[in-house]
C-alpha cells in the first residue's frame, strides 16, 4: 500500500512537469518539465521509466503496479488541466494530434529514445548524486520529440477527444519506453 502511494506521488510529480510544459510550451516548457523528474529522483519515489531498466526481470508485477499508480497520478492532473481549459488544453490537443499522426512504428521509436534518455539520466544521478543529468535529460527528450508514457497521460486526458488510434498509441509508447530503459542494461551488463 505504501509503495502504491509513493508511485501515485511519482505520477503527480511527472504530471506537474507535464502541466508546466503545457502552460509554457517550447524550450521554457521543456526546462520546467524537469521539475517532475528532479522531484522523483530527490524523493526516491518509484517512476515506471526510472525503474524499468533496473528492476529484476522477475518483478514485472511490481513494475506494472508502479506504472498503474503513476498513470493514476497523471490522470488526476490531466483532469485538472482539462477543467481549467484555455491555452494549455489547446497545446495538449496539438501534442496529441501530432503524436497520433506519427503512426505506431515512429511512436515506438520515439518512445525508445525517451526511455533511453530517462534511464541514463536517472542512472547518472544515482551514480553521482548530481542533478544535472536529470536537469538536461528531460529537456533533451522533449526537444528531440521523444514520448514519455507517463507524462503523455496528462496530454491525452487534458486534450480528451476520443480517437481509436489511442488504443494502439498508448501501449506502443509504454513498450517503447520499456525497451529504451533497458538499452543500458543490455549494452553495459554487470560484470
Amino acid at each position: 500500500m505504501k509503495e502504491n502511494r509513493r508511485s501515485l506521488f511519482a505520477g503527480l510529480l511527472i504530471g506537474l512537469g507535464a502541466c508546466g510544459f503545457l502552460a509554457l510550451g517550447g524550450i521554457p516548457g521543456a526546462i520546467i518539465f524537469a521539475f517532475g523528474l528532479i522531484g522523483v529522483v530527490l524523493s526516491g519515489v518509484p517512476l515506471y521509466t526510472g525503474r524499468a531498466g533496473v528492476m529484476p526481470l522477475n518483478q514485472t508485477g511490481s513494475l506494472v503496479l508502479i506504472w498503474l499508480f503513476n498513470v493514476l497520478g497523471c490522470i488526476l492532473l490531466g483532469l485538472l488541466m482539462m477543467s481549467l481549459g484555455g491555452e494549455p488544453v489547446e497545446r495538449a490537443q496539438t501534442v496529441v494530434a501530432g503524436r497520433l499522426a506519427q503512426g505506431p512504428w515512429r511512436a515506438f521509436l520515439r518512445a525508445i529514445g525517451c526511455g533511453l534518455i530517462i534511464d541514463i539520466a536517472v542512472w547518472m544521478y544515482r551514480s553521482t548524486k548530481n542533478i544535472l543529468p536529470v536537469l538536461f535529460g528531460v529537456p533533451l527528450f522533449i526537444l528531440c520529440g521523444f514520448y514519455h508514457s507517463i507524462a503523455d497521460v496528462v496530454y491525452l486526458v487534458a486534450a480528451w477527444k476520443w480517437n481509436p488510434a489511442i488504443l494502439w498509441y498508448y501501449p506502443v509508447i509504454v513498450l517503447g519506453n520499456y525497451v529504451g530503459c533497458n538499452v543500458r542494461r543490455v549494452v553495459l551488463p554487470r560484470e
